[in-house]
């Protein structure tokens, strides 16, 4: 394996799985060389294998030169999020590991957060039930309900009366809004500091630009200068 290779993030999801797609068929043609890459997930790991495309992780490249991704929802500021796959986790630490940070969504998932898509956040099994109250007492959140996830998720196939689990056999939470969310960064701030989650699905300042398909084409949203 080339050292001088490019290190690339594959993102999971819908959106992703069409990147990841187009990476092996660049691959296969012989347009793309000199690349390896990281999955954010079981599903895009098996997914990267069948098109042969070489893998490692971050134990041995700690540093990506990009990585590509969809988001759930993508607001006016360039915070996403992210977790409707349930790969939340494994997608923040492969993202804030890549010096470019490129997401691709439609036009549909252009909104303020909250209303349009709830928010995951990957719990620890152990008093699940106390954690949700927790995340439902934090003020940021207006309110919102925190219902836990239940059936498959893109991460596996769960029966659909049973919890959906993470790739980190976590549980997963989305808490539901009824109204947007104003104030994202303290939001995530407060979020991370109870005891109990792993990782939550707001990803704030991480983007480098948005990639957005509308009914007019496409357009580029810059978010860093």
């Amino acid at each position: 394996m080339c050292l001088g290779a490019q290190v690339v993030g594959l993102g999971t999801g819908s959106t992703a799985f069409f990147a990841v797609e187009r990476v092996g068929a660049l691959l296969k043609s012989g347009e793309l060389t000199d690349i390896v890459a990281i999955p954010t997930s079981i599903r895009t790991k098996e997914q990267a294998e069948s098109l042969g495309i070489p893998l490692v992780t971050l134990d041995t490249h700690s540093k990506l030169d990009v990585a590509i991704d969809g988001a759930d929802t993508v607001d006016a500021n360039c915070n996403l999020v992210k977790g409707g796959g349930g790969a939340l986790f494994r997608e923040k630490i492969v993202e804030a590991s890549a010096d470019k940070f490129i997401v691709i969504v439609d036009a549909s998932k252009m909104s303020p957060i909250g209303p349009h898509f709830p928010v995951p956040i990957e719990i620890l099994p152990f008093c699940h039930e106390h954690t949700m109250r927790c995340l439902e007492a934090i003020p940021e959140f207006k309110g919102a309900k925190a219902v836990l996830r239940m059936g498959s998720s893109a991460n596996n196939k769960n029966d659909g009366d049973a919890v959906a689990i993470s790739d980190n056999n976590c549980y997963l939470v989305d808490m539901q809004c009824t109204e947007p969310l104003t104030d994202v960064e303290t939001l995530a701030e407060s979020i991370i500091k109870v005891v109990g989650v792993v990782e939550h699905g707001l990803f704030c300042g991480m983007a480098d630009a948005v990639i957005i398909a509308g009914k007019d084409g496409i357009t580029v949203q810059e978010c860093k200068e």
